[in-house]
């Protein structure tokens, strides 16, 4: 039987001052070996990661910590970015890296100003906040790339209806901040908002890893078995794992993917090949595998 080929979107958040100075570098190699183009969404303010190790008091974080063998898949100097000392500005530690994904040819976009206090605090953030944040981030990025950026993606799939407010304000082409089935525009109790969303469908290393009998050996097979030949599909992977600890585990799955004619591409292709886009409601909910709430796309609750 002839493999059907299948469009999917990878999606590559880059977290922190590590996962941007050595994880993407590594990556670029990998997908230029291989002829893909991808979306690359870099946090560019303060790398505070490290201020996430009190949340190892809460039973489901520290669990995930252990699951996933956090230490060594990020490295001891990301568990303690931001605790002992002000962490250090991305975007100006590591922005040769950046341009380098740039001048590749990939498609660049907001992750966060300071990805741990949107992931922390968004649902306290007011969208005067948000807005300050993103203008923060979007002018820093633009300057490092030298181009307007036209597209973002929310941390940790967190978005509040403040923060899309404050999103809908900038010319973006799309934004990727939560979870779903389907290219939509946001509906909101104001109506719906003019920037598509398109959500990443599939699952990450950190929800899979250590469940339900998965690990190293099958992990790969596992997830190229989850992707769906006339649906969309949208991967994310991390800077700070598959271009770190799991990138060998990573270089092997692009050469299956290819096996199996999974052909690769930016999210902003994805939305200029989409025939129709709905109106949907993001909603707040859980999923397995991950500690804390996501916002997903209403119809795959």
């Amino acid at each position: 039987m002839i493999a059907q080929n299948t469009s999917a979107g990878l999606r590559i958040d880059v977290d922190t001052l590590r996962g941007t100075k050595i994880g993407v570098p590594s990556l670029l190699s990998m997908l230029e070996q291989h002829g893909i183009k991808a979306t690359f969404f870099f946090s560019v303010g303060p790398d505070n990661m490290g201020r996430h190790l009190w949340r190892l008091l809460r039973p489901t974080f520290l669990l995930k910590m252990l699951r996933s063998k956090a230490a060594s898949l990020y490295g001891w100097d990301i568990l303690f970015k931001g605790t002992l000392w002000p962490g250090p500005l991305i975007g100006r530690r590591a922005a040769a890296e950046i341009r380098q994904a740039a001048a590749a040819g990939h498609e660049i976009g907001l992750h966060a100003w300071d990805h741990h206090r949107w992931q922390t605090k968004i649902a306290d953030l007011s969208q005067q906040e948000v807005l300050q944040d993103l203008k923060s981030g979007m002018h820093l990025l633009a300057e490092i790339i030298e181009r307007p950026v036209d597209c973002s993606a929310a941390p940790a799939w967190r978005i509040t209806p403040a923060a899309l407010r404050a999103r809908d304000k900038f010319p973006s082409r799309y934004n990727s901040d939560c979870r779903g089935l389907s290219i939509f525009y946001p509906l909101t109790d104001e109506g719906p908002l003019s920037q598509p969303q398109v959500p990443a469908t599939l699952p990450t290393y950190d929800e899979l890893i250590g469940r339900n009998g998965i690990d190293a050996h099958n992990y790969n097979d596992h997830l190229l078995s989850l992707f769906k030949p006339e649906e969309l599909n949208v991967l994310t992977i991390h800077a700070e794992a598959e271009g770190g600890a799991c990138r060998a585990m990573f270089a092997d799955f692009l050469g299956k993917a290819r096996a199996k004619k999974i052909n690769f591409q930016p999210l902003g292709d994805l939305l200029a090949g989409c025939p129709k886009i709905t109106e949907e409601r993001i909603i707040t909910t859980r999923m397995e595998g991950r500690e804390g709430w996501i916002s997903c796309q209403e119809q795959c609750d």
